[in-house]
């Protein structure tokens, strides 16, 4: 099995390769998910990076640290700023056996380091595609991380809690037998694997 902490950081770069490709311009256009253009997912984006590191440091339980900003006067830069933070956070020694609170996933229960770091590394390789799509470029992840993702995602209940307002992913879509492992994975994160803006 993969190490998510090892390869969090390839997941992470990802996305900053994405953003760091996205013009001015470029910040209304349409994505992937439904209810956000460019601008809106990387606030999300930046907002998870900054609530997960908030979390690695004990301060998960903390509302403010989840809340979205909206339209930030600069979105790429902020979202670049909150990748260094919680690459940072989570590259730290004894991160993965901490105990991470997440109350966008549960207020009932914490997560282990290493379910938290596995789970930023898929939302962040998954994000990475979402903004290359939308700008029109491809993103390249290491199939291994893809293998890994794939074997995490399979897990993910395809249930009613997909249809309802704010849901963290859409219904599963189908998929051929015959599809890249990564398709697949996009897929059963509600994605078409060959959406484009236009």
């Amino acid at each position: 099995m993969i190490d998510f902490q090892a390869a969090h950081p390839h997941a992470v770069q990802l996305t900053v390769d994405a953003v760091r490709s996205v013009s001015t311009d470029q910040l209304t256009n349409p994505t992937p998910c439904a209810d956000w253009d460019l601008s809106l997912l990387l606030d999300h984006m930046t907002v998870q990076n900054l609530g997960f590191a908030a979390a690695a440091a004990g301060n998960g339980t903390d509302d403010a640290v989840w809340v979205t900003a909206g339209r930030r006067a600069d979105p790429v830069a902020d979202y670049l700023a909150s990748a260094t933070v919680v690459t940072q956070a989570f590259a730290e020694p004894g991160v993965v056996d901490r105990a991470f609170s997440l109350p966008e996933l549960s207020r009932d229960r914490t997560f282990t380091g290493s379910q938290a770091i596995a789970m930023h590394t898929v939302d962040s390789l998954v994000h990475a595609w979402d903004v290359a799509r939308s700008i029109g470029h491809d993103i390249h992840p290491d199939p291994d991380l893809i293998e890994a993702t794939l074997a995490l995602v399979e897990q993910i209940p395809d249930d009613e809690t997909r249809r309802q307002p704010g849901a963290h992913f859409a219904p599963r879509l189908a998929v051929p037998s015959q599809a890249s492992a990564f398709d697949r994975v996009l897929a059963l994160l509600g994605r078409a694997p060959h959406w484009s803006p236009a």
